[in-house]
């Protein structure tokens, strides 16, 4: 593990041991899983003020995408001048093409910690015991080809896991789709590597252990309610305005 985040993955494992140690008297072998999902909801809301900012930068290039493929087009021959046309574009509609990057990269090094949590074998050293408690029987330590096969309760687990994340990535693909007010069946350039691109979470959950596979639930699930409460309250907004009406009586 990198010595970068080796002091604040230690400190992380502490607090989530200790949320398991406090939740266990309640919830029995459950401890740990609600442990991992308080501990990611915790984490999240910290960076919440970030996540809003990357959503509304994103929010922005998708009302900009296409007068940004209009220049595109007319200046295809002229890069410097399309390059100045941009950037105009984007200084008078005041964002930038990183606003929707920048408060993202900004949250890596924490998720990162949270990640690196639960996937390490070793914390400080010692073995991270985290990964030694079990749900339904299976370690949080264990991957999914690690087991029996499909048909036993370590494959259900984690089929359960998959479809979780599935059912996740469709709602988010969904939810951007409304928010874009895209239809179905819309055209977009790249739509299809951005409708796939979500259920990226999905294969990653067949290559780590059972432990990350809740943390990424638990991330994916807070994320999507976050981008639909800030979408509900008015707080971004990824559709272009609707052209205003010409008033009654108005002369064309």
């Amino acid at each position: 593990m990198s010595n970068f985040l080796g002091v604040p993955v230690d400190a992380a494992y502490h607090l989530v041991s200790g949320f398991t140690s406090f939740l266990t008297p309640v919830l029995g072998g459950a401890a740990v899983v609600a442990a991992i999902v308080l501990f990611t909801v915790a984490a999240r809301l910290i960076v919440m003020p970030l996540s809003l900012r990357g959503l509304r930068g994103q929010a922005a290039a998708a009302r900009l995408a296409p007068q940004l493929q209009e220049l595109r087009k007319r200046y295809a021959k002229q890069p410097e001048r399309l390059q100045r046309e941009m950037t105009a574009l984007y200084k008078r509609e005041g964002t930038s093409m990183f606003a929707g990057l920048t408060p993202f990269l900004l949250q890596w090094p924490l998720l990162s910690v949270i990640y690196l949590l639960f996937r390490s074998a070793q914390i400080g050293g010692r073995a991270n015991a985290l990964l030694t408690r079990e749900v339904f029987g299976v370690p949080l330590g264990s991957h999914w080809l690690d087991g029996a096969g499909p048909v036993s309760m370590h494959g259900l687990v984690f089929l359960g896991v998959f479809a979780l994340l599935a059912v996740l990535c469709w709602l988010s693909v969904r939810l951007g789709r409304l928010m874009t007010a895209q239809p179905a069946g819309a055209d977009v350039p790249g739509g299809a590597l951005i409708r796939a691109l979500p259920y990226a979470a999905v294969v990653i959950a067949a290559f780590i252990p059972l432990a990350a596979g809740v943390y990424l639930i638990t991330s994916t699930g807070w994320a999507l309610a976050e981008r639909g409460f800030f979408w509900r309250t008015g707080r971004i907004s990824a559709a272009a305005p609707a052209p205003e009406k010409p008033a009654v009586g108005a002369r064309s």
